[in-house]
């Protein structure tokens, strides 16, 4: 019996042992799979990616025993890291690969990431584990190898990305995750090694130095990127109603799952994408306008408008200034489309490029006037080649859009701009003694702005073109008149709108329809009224001596009164998807144009006008 009981306590011992024994062993298989799994983890990485690099920069070369030739080798290399991490953040796409060659190099020898655990971080060999922003950098990644920065213009155009779609509310643009699943189905690509370190790289770079998920977004060959312009702003959360379901609030998109970018005159929402926290589209907001850095963005200062490295003008602005932390980018990409012919392509285009070409010839001071994304910046650029190039240019700008001087390298070109110590006007009034010619505003949107505008196209410059929001050539007078009384330069309204009127020759209005098609929609001419002496007054004798003073004073008020100080007529105009001539300049404006024509420029408009107007030096 005593043997028996022994027997059963050693088995008992030994069953106990091993069980002990094997569950800690899982246990630490399972601490290990745990590690494993943290270790490829995207917030581990990013982690020992920045000790990676502070390691470098921190490094104290002196205490290393090296030759100087050594010494002066990883020196070098070192300040070329340190202004790469900085200069990337601006919207340098050379710096920024230089970082990416860094992360890749760290990722592969210090990281230890090979061809078998790089699925872990993005899981290429499974589809079906790919998030959609996976599917959409993996797409991005091989279009770019084909088509360089027009990749994202090219995958839009592909697979018609850009076409409307309607609902009960109306037309809108968007680009769905299942459309990005679709096209990634259908594509076939074959990821080596190289490429999938490669977008795994891209992604710990946007996270760690870029900008987030549109990072390479905003590389990209379109008009602009915008972010944290819909959705739920937080201050919703702690204005709603305890009562409501949290379900309810968690459903609804926040303001860090905005992101929309401007293509073609199309505003096309990523719905898709998101930057996952609000902490991530702060620090974008912040990184994003620093470019040599323009001021704090504080509650106090709510906004700053400024421009990348590469040109783009960004405006950041974040709460109590606005409702939420948003940013917008604007590339100006059309840059290298800046020909006339290109932009304006509708039936019998060649009658509002051969007006505009003659107008500015003819050195007419015109406004080019439409909505915002209508195309102004963009026919104002391409206009430019019709200035005789004997002419200097003087530009000013709130922020540097137009580049005049990168379509025009071989011109006399210089442009100023709105600095936190140098106002507009001041900068205008700079422009008067710098031997400018012809001035160009960038953008005619402030009352002091408008009335420098009007004083240096009566005697600062041989002729001015700018761009203004007016819905109307009417609405433009009326603007800029109220900005000549709101600065005190005139007190009279008749007056000042005279002055306008006089000045301001021609109007040239853009437009865009639903589809994001940009087009002119008129080009119109301001006529001053016609000034006619007031009547004789004679001394009054008998009756009709009355009635003559009563004629004269009806006369008098008419003319302080409700006299018409301008019209308008319309020269060019779009009909359904036609241009037509309505009607020639008047015969003023045709001797001015004349007047500053070669000889045989002047039988060239003059043959313009008689084949599309039926003009002649008779009519």
């Amino acid at each position: 019996m005593n043997e028996v009981l022994t027997a059963l306590i050693i088995i008992s011992l030994i069953s106990g042992t091993l069980f002990y024994f094997r569950d800690t062993a899982n246990k630490q298989r399972k601490r290990f799979m745990e590690y494993d799994e943290d270790k490829y983890s995207m917030e581990a990485i990013l982690v020992f990616i920045k000790e990676s690099f502070n390691e470098i920069l921190k490094t104290n070369l002196y205490d290393l025993n090296i030759t100087k030739e050594e010494f002066d080798k990883r020196m070098h290399n070192k300040n070329q890291l340190r202004k790469a991490l900085k200069n990337c953040a601006y919207g340098d796409v050379n710096a920024k690969n230089y970082v990416k060659d860094f992360i890749k190099d760290i990722l592969v020898k210090s990281y230890g990431i090979d061809e078998t655990n790089i699925n872990n971080i993005i899981c290429f060999d499974n589809p079906k584990k790919l998030t959609p922003q996976d599917k959409f950098e993996i797409l991005l990644y091989h279009y770019k190898k084909k088509h360089g920065y027009r990749a994202l213009e090219r995958l839009i155009l592909d697979y018609g990305l850009d076409s409307p779609v309607a609902s009960k509310e109306g037309i809108s643009y968007s680009i769905t995750a299942e459309q990005v699943d679709g096209i990634f189905a259908k594509q076939n690509f074959i990821n080596r090694f190289e490429d999938k370190l490669n977008i795994a790289a891209q992604r710990i770079y946007q996270q760690y130095k870029g900008f987030g998920v549109i990072d390479e977004i905003r590389d990209m060959r379109i008009d602009g990127v915008s972010g944290g312009v819909s959705g739920i702003p937080p201050s919703f959360h702690e204005e709603f109603d305890i009562n409501v379901s949290l379900s309810i609030i968690s459903k609804l998109p926040s303001n860090y799952d905005s992101i929309w970018i401007f293509f073609r005159g199309k505003t096309i929402h990523l719905s898709f994408l998101s930057f996952g926290s609000e902490e991530e589209l702060i620090r974008v907001c912040k990184n994003i306008y620093r470019y040599n850095y323009p001021g704090q963005l504080s509650e106090s200062n709510g906004y700053k408008v400024n421009e990348m490295k590469d040109g783009s003008r960004v405006v950041v602005v974040r709460p109590p200034f606005a409702e939420s932390w948003a940013f917008f980018v604007r590339k100006f990409d059309s840059i290298e489309r800046a020909d006339i012919e290109e932009l304006i392509t509708d039936i019998n285009s060649e009658i509002p490029i051969g007006l505009i070409k003659w107008l500015i010839k003819g050195c007419r001071v015109t406004a080019i006037t439409g909505a915002q994304g209508s195309g102004k910046t963009t026919l104002l650029m391409s206009v430019i080649k019709f200035i005789s190039p004997a002419f200097t240019l003087r530009i000013q700008e709130m922020a540097f859009e137009l580049h005049l001087r990168r379509i025009y390298p071989e011109r006399n070109i210089l442009t100023f701009r709105e600095t936190t110590t140098v106002s507009g006007q001041e900068g205008l009034d700079l422009q008067k003694k710098t031997d400018g010619t012809v001035n160009i505003l960038g953008e005619v949107a402030t009352a002091p702005v408008s009335s420098l505008m009007i004083q240096m196209a009566q005697v600062a410059s041989l002729f001015t073109l700018f761009t203004h929001h007016a819905k109307t050539t009417v609405d433009l007078v009326k603007a800029l008149r109220n900005n000549l009384l709101q600065t005190g330069v005139f007190s009279n309204e008749k007056i000042a709108e005279q002055q306008v009127a006089d000045v301001v020759n021609f109007d040239i209005h853009m437009n865009k329809d639903i589809s994001g098609h940009r087009y002119i929609e008129r080009i119109t001419e301001i006529i001053p009224a016609e000034n006619t002496d007031y009547p004789e007054i004679r001394p009054v004798d008998g009756e009709c001596g009355i009635n003559e003073f009563f004629n004269i004073a009806r006369e008098f008020f008419i003319r302080m009164t409700d006299r018409k100080i301008f019209e308008t007529r319309d020269i060019v105009v779009y009909d359904n998807g036609t241009y037509k001539a309505c009607s020639p300049p008047s015969n003023a404006q045709i001797r001015s144009i004349i007047n500053n024509l070669t000889g045989e420029e002047r039988e060239e408009f003059k043959s313009y006008l008689n084949q599309y107007f039926g003009w002649s030096e008779t009519s």
